[in-house]
């Protein structure tokens, strides 16, 4: 292992070279430092040329950090990633063609890792099938120029499976905390550990140059063994950067690091708005000890509501980078969260959610169709990509998509109660056809999942023959303020029940009661058996 600089790391990237990135969203363990200096370089001296980017989660802030700083024609070749919301200047040039795009399942992408340094032949999963990641439907290109195939269906068992490719890695960029002389790397500061030790194997077989960023060095043998996440045998360049920072937004917190819980009273509430009702009303899907992901948008007002309802304790939330319990960040520190009870490598996240652990998926949606369809990954001409949306939403036993009914200048007000539409939104949420399929509604019914599409004014759940509305908002006018603004006439349900009137009030809604008022579901069958008195099997007992 040797230790070098930033621009010294960059110089052994080559015209056409494959570049893995580790880290996730606003900042969390991204090797920022890493991928200023490859620009700088290609700034300088205009090489490197066609490179290739992987990074399973999406990399920036949402302006020009991140893998934004990339965005220079003749530099980058292709990107392949979960999303692109987080590089817009990236998103822009795939927009105009001038790379080749491809947005894959997060989740997909992140177990890839884990097969390449295995040297199994690629991943095999269910994850993706009849959506866009389907070669059949898209293959997860985005666009025009790409026309290398990354995905293959094949049959084993009888069944249809998603075959996700292998690909050669010629340098890697990780970040971690601490390294020492060995280039044993430590993350204690980091707020993720994102898939760091499978992306430094999968470029050790390939013969690639594993580069790791971290903020200090220690001396050899110092280092807890057990706190070691990517060991020194692994790297071959540490790049010392002390300025590093632990996100885009926040140079250090405790919390997303896991060194101390913090009062709940520290998480600010949402202002009584849309998005404050719509997790309010996603919230009382909710039971105790429910096993839920927040996914990104809307959706990540539910943990503050949990927080501001005292409900936050008795329930366990989880995000996909690998954080379990606690409340899962907003905004663009999405990725990170606050009083989690563990923090695990984000494929083995991934497993857990493709093997059906989630009781409940609280996700947002852009658009919605007739079937019960919906669409995050491209509208209009944003191109998005679906992040971990598609291992989430086709695994989770139940799924709760959330968002405003209309988009674009929408306002709307609840005066005693009553729902107020002040002025409606321009684009509208309820297509007759969405643009991209990101959740197939038929494979989920066919997976015995249950659906709801929660909304500010009306609630819509999946029947086996389309959406059907099932509550509306006090005050609100069916033909006026729900099928005016969809592209379809929805089935309207009997009894239409009206949306909980506390919904539409700024006091709290006592959501402990009704927690409380519900039972936990038994993970197994075999646990119905205990005797919650003794601690003991009934069947046991009986013998």
């Amino acid at each position: 292992m040797k230790i070098v600089s930033a621009a010294d790391a960059v110089r052994l990237v080559h015209d056409g070279d494959t570049i893995v990135i580790g880290g996730s969203g606003g900042g969390h363990a991204v090797p920022e430092s890493l991928i200023a200096a490859l620009e700088h370089r290609y700034l300088e001296d205009a090489t490197p040329k066609a490179v290739t980017i992987v990074h399973p989660v999406g990399l920036g802030d949402e302006d020009r950090q991140g893998v934004s700083r990339l965005a220079h024609e003749g530099l980058l070749k292709r990107v392949v990633t979960g999303s692109l919301v987080d590089s817009p200047s990236v998103e822009d040039m795939a927009r105009k063609n001038l790379i080749e795009a491809y947005t894959l399942p997060q989740g997909a992408l992140s177990q890839l890792m884990r097969e390449m340094a295995a040297g199994r032949p690629g991943l095999i999963t269910h994850t993706g099938l009849h959506t866009y990641a389907d070669p059949r439907v898209g293959g997860g290109k985005q666009t025009r120029s790409t026309n290398e195939d990354l995905v293959d269906i094949i049959a084993i068992g009888g069944r249809e499976w998603m075959f996700y490719k292998p690909f050669h890695i010629d340098v890697c960029f990780l970040r971690g905390t601490t390294a020492d002389e060995d280039g044993n790397v430590t993350m204690e500061q980091e707020a993720i550990f994102g898939e760091m030790m499978s992306m430094a194997q999968a470029t050790r077989r390939a013969g690639g140059v594993v580069v790791v960023q971290v903020k200090r060095l220690a001396r050899r043998q110092t280092l807890p063994p057990k706190q070691v996440k990517i060991p020194g045998i692994l790297v071959d360049l540490v790049v010392v950067d002390p300025t590093q920072v632990q996100s885009y937004l926040t140079p250090y917190s405790p919390a997303f690091a896991g060194e101390l819980r913090v009062p709940l009273s520290e998480l600010t509430p949402l202002p009584f708005g849309p998005r404050k009702v719509i997790a309010r009303r996603a919230a009382l899907e909710l039971f105790p000890a429910a096993i839920c992901n927040i996914g990104s948008g809307i959706s990540t007002g539910l943990p503050v509501v949990a927080a501001e309802e005292d409900i936050l304790d008795g329930i366990v939330l989880t995000n996909e980078q690998g954080l379990i319990g606690g409340a899962p960040a907003m905004g663009v520190e999405a990725g990170a969260a606050t009083n989690y009870m563990a923090m695990i490598d984000q494929p083995y996240q991934f497993d857990f959610y493709d093997g059906g652990g989630l009781d409940l998926a609280f996700l947002s949606f852009a658009e919605a169709d007739e079937h019960g369809n919906v669409n995050v990954s491209r509208f209009g001409d944003r191109i998005i990509g679906f992040g971990g949306f598609v291992n989430i939403s086709q695994n989770a036993k139940k799924v709760v998509f959330s968002a405003t009914f209309t988009a674009g200048g929408f306002e709307i007000a609840w005066p005693d109660g009553r729902t107020k539409i002040l002025r409606e939104g321009r684009n509208r949420k309820f297509v007759k056809r969405v643009q991209q399929v990101s959740y197939n509604a038929g494979y989920g019914q066919q997976k015995g999942q249950t659906v709801l599409y929660v909304t500010e004014r009306a609630v819509f759940r999946r029947t086996h023959d389309g959406l059907e509305l099932v509550e509306v908002a006090p005050g609100i006018d069916l033909e006026r303020d729900v099928f005016a603004h969809m592209d379809f006439r929805p089935k309207v349900g009997t009894p239409l029940k009206e949306m909980d009137p506390r919904l539409f009030r700024p006091e709290r809604m006592s959501l402990s009661m009704d927690l409380a008022a519900r039972s936990p579901q038994p993970r197994s069958a075999r646990l119905e058996l205990i005797d919650a008195g003794t601690g003991t099997s009934s069947a046991r007992s009986r013998r």
